[in-house]
């Protein structure tokens, strides 16, 4: 297993050495997309690494296509100027590597077509004679669609076609590929260790790979894809005993109630991404990821019970309480919970009270998956507090004030007795982070607090050392959608009842005896939280550029803004009650 992991003195990963891995392949062959996603797992390992793109360097220095000269992407001889451009491109690019390993980097991620072998040999052996490893990375693809929604989603969304008609976009590039695959040499040489991907995962051929480090990099290309889905995060609801670890206490009647508002939210919520995308949501499935625990695992409970017949199972019946026998039913036989929930809901109607007034105006339900399946992880149970457990911070304090200071200092690493610490649950749950990588269908995550820190961080390069800050608040769905150049991340509220700590509600739900897991919530100094006003018709305006459309709909924007990391959006819904 591995996490962010403890490094020697020179910042470097055990005597792996540097690294140098070369990207080879033809436009639009998801190179991008493997190069930013090893970047993201070597950076959670802990080894400093960093892609150095050429597209982006070029566009950066010289402009978007429109600036170029008319044969600076065609094959044959070229104009002095082209040449010259082209040789800036190459030399700063060269610069930017060498400035990084000078600095205490370990791994470059050279992100370019080096499509001739005389070129990325050249290159390669000017890194070889200064003792860095090099690493051919090949990217081939024969799947035309695979081809076409790299073009459509990143290619011609790049300044170099801003202004563009899409299809004439996608036409122009096309033609720029034509232009590549009339000189380009596929790696056959062995001269150096290569990795050949074909379709992005699809099978993977390996050569002289050696050591620990190139070991790990095979092992994660081999698990990953570029198939676009949706990733969901959501707190489990409150339970009938919140502040002890050792109780695998059931949810509360308010717990039942947010899972119930939960699962309205998130179908409603995929509904609409996906049909903005002109995805039908009724041809997806849906997975659910859960830890073992009662209340994370009965928060999925409503969406089992919404793949049944409005004739069965009402919105509104849904009980506040799960039968013990019901209970014992899915413990003994989980495997119930992801193929048929007809064979475990009761034969007649349950009811939480007297029936609605049928002059109540019904919402329209949105569009189901096609089927979810639910599966519990044990990787994924809460931090272990060890002798903080059920404490309040004074009385941590208190009782362990030479435990105390050194957790503050360092609530990343320190390890309290008989507890976990932060670098521990990363351990744990790197299986998770495998499974989550190669998952392709939307996921749905309903977790504990700590757990969804470390994947999170994971998902949008978050550095370990900010790991126990992040506020996970009950309440709230996060959204992050994995894409070429990284993630695109947004946090909506649904939630407001008991349970949920939030601004202004420092006495609702607030557990005082739960602060190792709600770490991020309970102390202070944890990263602010701008606060905007906005409007539904100004984000709807801004949905045409990637943003999201909340129907018009009052809400408040908040953008946790962090130094060179990625910006979470939190989005407020006034969801009507």
């Amino acid at each position: 297993m591995v996490a962010p992991l403890y490094t020697t003195a020179s910042g470097l990963l055990f005597h792996a050495g540097k690294i140098l891995v070369i990207t080879i392949g033809l436009p639009a062959r998801g190179k991008t997309h493997i190069s930013r996603a090893l970047e993201r797992y070597l950076r959670w390992m802990g080894v400093k690494t960093q892609v150095v793109s050429l597209g982006d360097y070029r566009r950066k220095t010289l402009g978007g296509a429109q600036k170029l000269p008319p044969d600076y992407f065609t094959h044959g001889e070229k104009s002095p100027e082209t040449d010259a451009l082209r040789k800036k491109v190459q030399n700063g690019c060269e610069k930017l590597i060498w400035d990084y390993f000078e600095s205490g980097g370990q791994v470059v991620i050279y992100d370019a077509n080096n499509g001739t072998r005389a070129a990325r040999h050249a290159l390669a052996e000017k890194f070889d004679k200064a003792g860095i490893h090099v690493v051919l990375l090949e990217s081939l693809c024969d799947n035309k669609e695979i081809i076409e929604t790299n073009i459509r989603n990143v290619k011609i969304s790049s300044p170099d076609y801003k202004g563009w008609d899409p299809d004439l976009a996608v036409q122009d590039y096309y033609t720029r590929i034509r232009g590549h695959e009339e000189y380009y040499e596929t790696v056959e040489e062995r001269t150096w260790p290569y990795i050949k991907i074909i379709n992005v995962g699809e099978k993977i051929i390996l050569n002289d790979i050696q050591g620990y480090l190139q070991s790990r990099i095979v092992f994660f290309l081999m698990n990953i894809h570029n198939r676009f889905r949706t990733i969901y995060f959501a707190r489990s609801g409150q339970s009938l005993i919140e502040h002890s670890y050792k109780a695998d206490s059931d949810l509360s009647p308010a717990g039942w109630e947010y899972a119930e508002r939960l699962k309205d939210f998130v179908l409603e919520r995929r509904a609409k991404s996906l049909e903005q995308r002109g995805i039908d949501p009724s041809e997806r499935k849906l997975v659910i990821w859960t830890s073992t625990r009662r209340r994370a695992h009965h928060t999925a409970w409503p969406f089992v019970a919404s793949t049944s017949s409005s004739s069965q199972l009402s919105q509104s019946s849904i009980p506040p309480h799960i039968p013990v026998d019901t209970i014992e039913t899915l413990k003994e036989s989980p495997e119930l919970l992801s193929t048929s929930p007809d064979s475990i809901l009761p034969s007649e109607p349950l009811s939480r009270g007297p029936p609605m007034p049928t002059t109540a105006p019904v919402k329209k339900s949105p569009p189901l998956p096609s089927q979810i399946k639910i599966v519990e992880k044990p990787q994924m149970l809460e931090i272990n507090p060890g002798i903080w457990d059920g404490l309040s911070p004074e009385q941590a304090k208190k009782y362990y004030p030479e435990d105390w200071d050194r957790f503050t200092k360092d609530p990343y690493s320190y390890r309290a007795p008989r507890a976990e610490s932060y670098h521990d649950l990363s351990v744990r749950i790197e299986p998770i982070l495998i499974e989550l990588e190669r998952e392709q269908e939307d996921l749905l995550i309903i977790g504990h607090a700590s757990v969804i820190r470390c994947l999170l961080a994971y998902l949008i390069g978050l550095p370990a050392s900010e790991i126990p800050a992040i506020e996970i608040a009950r309440g709230d769905l996060l959204e992050v959608v994995p894409a070429s150049y990284g993630v695109h991340s947004h946090a909506f509220h649904f939630w407001d009842g008991p349970g949920r700590r939030g601004e202004g509600d420092h006495d609702i739900g607030k557990d005082a005896n739960n602060f190792y897991e709600n770490y991020a919530e309970s102390t202070k100094g944890k990263r602010k939280v701008a606060v905007e006003e906005a409007h539904g018709h100004e984000l709807a305006a801004g949905a045409q550029n990637g943003g999201v459309d909340v129907d018009k709909t009052p809400v408040v924007e908040k953008k946790a803004f962090v130094p060179d990391t990625p910006t979470i959006n939190v989005v407020r819904l006034d969801l009507g009650a």
